[in-house]
C-alpha cells in the first residue's frame, strides 16, 4: 500500500490504517518526544496525544512538504502546549541577555552525558535550546510557539548555554583528573 493511500484510509478512521501509520512513525516521533519532555512518562504521554492530534488532523495535511515534517510539527507542538500554561519561562529585558557560546570537542565528551545534561536543563531552558539548537527553529519561531517574546528565547538559550557549559567543563576536568 502506498502512503497517499495509507493517509486516505487514515482520513477514512481505518483504525488497521492509523495503526499502520503508528507504527511507521511513532520510534522517530517518541525520540522528538523524548527531547521536549521531562522523562519517559510524559513523552509516551505526549505521543499518545500528538497522534490523536494527527488522526483528527490527517485531513488538513494537503502533500505539500513531507509528512513527516508535518507530524514532527505536530508532536512538537503537541509537547510544548503543556508548558504554555504552566508560566514556566520568565519574562527578561533584551538589555538582560548575556551571550554565551560553547565550544566542546565532541569525540570526548559522551554523547550520554550531553543528551542527560540537556534532560537535566529546566523546562523554559531545554525547550528553547532543543528548539533552537537541535531542531534550527529561529528566535521569532519559538517565541510565537511558545507564546514569550524573543528576548525570553534569546535568555533561555544563554542560560542553557551557560548550564551545559558548565557541565561538560567539569566533565572534562574529571575526566583529565582521571586520566592523570
Amino acid at each position: 500500500m502506498s502512503l497517499e493511500q495509507l493517509l486516505q484510509k487514515c482520513r477514512n478512521n481505518d483504525t488497521k490504517a492509523q495503526s499502520d501509520l503508528y507504527k511507521l512513525y511513532s520510534s522517530k516521533l517518541f525520540a522528538l518526544c523524548l527531547k521536549y519532555s521531562r522523562n519517559r512518562a510524559e513523552a509516551e504521554d505526549n505521543l499518545q496525544d500528538a497522534f490523536m492530534t494527527i488522526f483528527k488532523k490527517i485531513s488538513q495535511y494537503s502533500g505539500k512538504g513531507s509528512l513527516e515534517g508535518w507530524l514532527k510539527r505536530i508532536t512538537i507542538n503537541t509537547a510544548l502546549q503543556r508548558y504554555r500554561t504552566q508560566g514556566v519561562f520568565d519574562i527578561v529585558n533584551e538589555g538582560q541577555i548575556e551571550d554565551v557560546e560553547v565550544e566542546v570537542e565532541t569525540e570526548t565528551v559522551d554523547i550520554d552525558f550531553l543528551l542527560n545534561s540537556i534532560q537535566e536543563l529546566p523546562d523554559r531552558y531545554r525547550l528553547v535550546f532543543n528548539l533552537y539548537v537541535l531542531d534550527g527553529y529561529s528566535h521569532k519561531e519559538i517565541s510565537d510557539m511558545l507564546e514569550i517574546t524573543t528576548g525570553t528565547t534569546k535568555s533561555n538559550l544563554a542560560r542553557a548555554r551557560k548550564i551545559l557549559k558548565e557541565k561538560v567543563e567539569s566533565y572534562m576536568a574529571n575526566l583529565n583528573s582521571q586520566s592523570l
